[in-house]
């Protein structure tokens, strides 16, 4: 496995690009203290909305919806 495949990596990558569109990616901590995998969601900067992630319920997107979702946005904005 190469080190771009790693989820710090990857997050790492989704964060940038989603800096480029006034973006940020949350994550959320208090499902990782229970034990499982946390879920995300993205937030406009300017507005503080959650614009993705949220739904059916809180953080619910994966890191591979988030990447898709981007790559959709990048697609769109060029």
């Amino acid at each position: 496995m190469s080190r771009k495949e790693f989820d710090a990596s990857r997050m790492r990558r989704m964060k940038r690009v989603a800096a480029r569109h006034g973006l940020t990616i949350l994550t959320s901590e208090k499902i990782k203290v229970l034990g499982q995998p946390g879920g995300h969601a993205v937030r406009d900067d300017d507005s503080f909305k959650i614009v993705f992630g949220d739904q059916p319920k809180p953080y619910s997107a994966s890191l591979d919806d988030i990447e898709a979702w981007l790559e959709r946005l990048d697609e769109e904005s060029s």
